[in-house]
């Protein structure tokens, strides 16, 4: 049978260790990182990275010069989240580029288009459904009239007339219907 109680005490000491660690050491952590960092919210994360940190050692109890662990600790924690920016803002550089290079459109464009294509739909949706039909065939997928009569199984005239009623909704819409034409 296995002795357990070695394993509690050994418990024990790391959680009096980390215990006493941080409520000696966490305030100065914390302001020494406020300090060098100008954020107090910056500050607290890192100071809690270290903290987490010295929970995954090893021997906590072995550490000597607590403040000075702790700062060199923290000082890894800023390098290595710099590197990490570094490492996004190139990442998203690269994006941009490939974004620009593709000839994808900017969020604005994009905002801009949405509400456009927002606009025609509430302005499609006052039109039958045959009409509607007819006109996006004809501009969206660029069908002749025969080939929507086909499509639609009526007379290209009848398309003609969809579309054209269509084309008479979209600019009442637009332009109001007492307008001069």
């Amino acid at each position: 049978m296995r002795d357990f109680s070695v394993a509690d005490d050994d418990f024990a000491r790391r959680q009096r260790t980390f215990t006493d660690l941080y409520s000696n050491h966490h305030s100065w952590l914390h302001g020494w990182l406020r300090k060098k960092l100008g954020c107090s919210h910056r500050a607290a994360d890192l100071a809690h990275d270290a903290f987490i940190r010295v929970l995954t050692l090893a021997e906590p109890h072995t550490i000597k010069e607590p403040r000075a662990f702790l700062a060199t600790m923290a000082g890894r924690l800023l390098i290595d989240g710099a590197r990490r920016r570094r490492i996004e803002q190139a990442y998203l550089e690269a994006l941009a580029i490939q974004a620009h290079d593709a000839g994808m459109p900017d969020p604005e464009a994009i905002h801009v288009a949405l509400e456009a294509l927002e606009k025609i739909a509430v302005m499609l949706a006052g039109l039958p459904a045959k009409s509607r039909e007819a006109f996006l065939l004809s501009r969206l997928d660029g069908l002749t009239y025969s080939e929507i009569a086909i499509e639609l199984k009526v007379s290209a005239s009848t398309v003609k007339n969809y579309v054209a009623s269509a084309l008479v909704h979209c600019y009442n819409t637009l332009y109001g219907a007492d307008q001069p034409s």
